[in-house]
């Protein structure tokens, strides 16, 4: 790596129509062949500066410098035609079309008015031969796994001479082998002198792959930090402002006699008649946590939409305290003491554009302590609205609100604290601390705990390993609709172990500890 610089961001200044001050004099330096890692709790305004450097939104003070020359970034197009690409969180590809035809869509060359596919199947290939990336131009994107399709979205951004590349959590849905496959490409892109800004949580990571550390908090630059003079515990410390405990002590755990959820020969089919939950069968007591590890879309979602009552086509019985719920309603369900932290926060999560305070209240409204026979009783709701932004550390103006107005990570911790306030019995949380920071990770991770501590029954279905490894109590691993490894000894298990059978390069046939029977 040389000390050229390639891009300046300079005294960036960002505040939003609702007055949020997203960005308050912020300044990045980046140089050619680093790879630079930008750092921040969710709301620290670490979207918003990369949203001004990709052309999505416009700054309204501070300049941008490209190799020296100042420059206005208008749009997305104008950024990759500066050579400035992004890969998002959320693929942005097509999954019917080809590989190759993702990597050329928009820039295709044309035999006449129409696209040349065999040059476009060439070019396609060369590029991927070019940066040593593996992948078969021919395949059909919906039919590749998720880290096949992340190297897809970076050559798609190569191809358009992306010089600088944005990387916003590219691991966050990777296995620990994709993820070390990920980072011996990125090497190579930085060997051959590209510039990566890589936004992640994930501390270890960034100690292990970047060059240098931007860190935000509250909209504000906290400083740049060579990484091999910083520990992970200062990293966080600078990015909360606090110190924040990175391990847990975990109490000895204490079983209920009940089994609280029974779930027999479960066998789930998606809308497209593609089997996803394939003759499923487990028990879940009081006083533990169950993860469930796997790469997405191993039938994940389908076992915890059917287990939610979000899907109701199913063969096989869940029962819940007892109970089939073959024929319950969701609120029924919930009724149970159930509670439920969704994968996709603004999808099924929350209304966005209701207030934080309807939020909050959107599955309590009929508890007596909150309505009356007739009329809810506003006082109540507003006191306890406010308990619960302080308690769970929400940052937002007042209880009125938007939710949609909030960062992701507060988003996240209004539905949160909605699923918590109820007192369940039952959590099934669905990837509860995904693209959240570590100081609300943290926070949510040790509530997980306190409620298995007394007594209530959780199921954590988790890309995040050190979450699922530090959390659970028995571990199972999806892979195509079954389980393809359960441990009850957790301590014992390696994250490449993990990796194998999330990989399904190692499939357990007897399952021990699966059933209480």
């Amino acid at each position: 790596m040389d000390n050229q610089v390639v891009l300046q961001m300079n005294h960036i200044m960002k505040i939003y129509g609702n007055g949020v001050v997203a960005n308050e004099d912020v300044s990045l330096e980046l140089r050619k062949g680093e790879i630079h890692a930008l750092l921040g709790e969710n709301g620290a305004g670490k979207s918003t500066l990369m949203k001004v450097l990709f052309g999505m939104e416009a700054p309204d003070q501070g300049e941008i410098l490209l190799n020296g020359n100042p420059v206005t970034i208008r749009s997305p197009q104008d950024a990759i035609s500066k050579g400035i690409g992004m890969v998002h969180q959320h693929f942005m590809l097509v999954p019917s079309l080809t590989v190759a035809e993702n990597i050329i869509l928009g820039v295709a060359p044309k035999k006449g008015i129409f696209i040349d596919s065999d040059k476009a199947v060439k070019e396609a290939q060369k590029i991927a031969e070019e940066y040593n990336f593996d992948v078969n131009v021919t395949d059909r994107v919906e039919e590749i796994p998720v880290g096949l399709k992340q190297k897809v979205e970076i050559l798609k951004a190569l191809y358009r001479g992306a010089e600088i590349l944005i990387l916003d959590e590219p691991t966050a849905v990777l296995t620990p082998q994709e993820t070390e496959e990920l980072f011996v490409q990125l090497k190579k892109l930085k060997e051959k002198g590209h510039t990566i800004i890589f936004i992640s949580h994930k501390l270890d990571e960034i100690k292990k792959i970047c060059d240098r550390a931007s860190i935000m908090r509250n909209g504000k630059s906290m400083g740049t930090y060579e990484v091999a003079d910083i520990t992970t515990q200062e990293m966080s410390r600078l990015m909360v402002g606090r110190e924040v405990s990175l391990t847990f002590d975990k109490n000895e755990q204490h079983l209920t006699e009940d089994v609280l959820m029974k779930v027999r020969n479960l066998t789930v089919h998606n809308s497209q008649g593609v089997l996803k939950v394939d003759d499923l069968s487990f028990d879940l007591k009081g006083g533990e946590i169950l993860g469930i590890a796997g790469v997405e879309g191993n039938g994940q979602t389908e076992l915890i939409n059917t287990l939610t009552g979000l899907n109701k086509k199913y063969r096989g019985t869940v029962e819940i305290k007892g109970k089939d719920i073959a024929k319950f309603s969701i609120e029924d369900i919930r009724s149970l003491s159930l509670a439920h932290i969704p994968e996709d926060r603004m999808a099924s999560g929350c209304a966005g554009n209701l207030t934080i305070q309807e939020n909050l209240f959107s599955n309590q409204y009929k508890d007596r302590k909150y309505s009356g026979r007739l009329l809810l009783k506003p006082r109540a709701i507003e006191k306890r609205s406010d308990e619960l932004i302080k308690e769970f550390l929400i940052k937002c103006r007042s209880r009125k609100q938007n939710v949609a107005m909030l960062s992701g990570g507060n988003i996240q911790k209004v539905i949160v604290a909605r699923e918590f306030s109820t007192s369940p019995d039952i959590i099934i949380a669905n990837q509860p601390t995904r693209g959240i920071d570590v100081g609300a990770a943290a926070f949510i991770r040790q509530r997980l705990l306190e409620f298995r501590d007394a007594g209530c029954a959780v199921i954590l279905v988790s890309a995040d390993l050190t979450e699922i490894f530090s959390l659970s109590d028995r571990l199972a691993v999806m892979y195509k609709g079954k389980f393809a490894g359960f441990f009850t000894d957790v301590e014992k298990v390696s994250e490449d172990e993990l990796g194998q059978h999330m990989l399904g390069i190692k499939k357990d046939d007897v399952l021990e500890g699966v059933l209480y029977e």
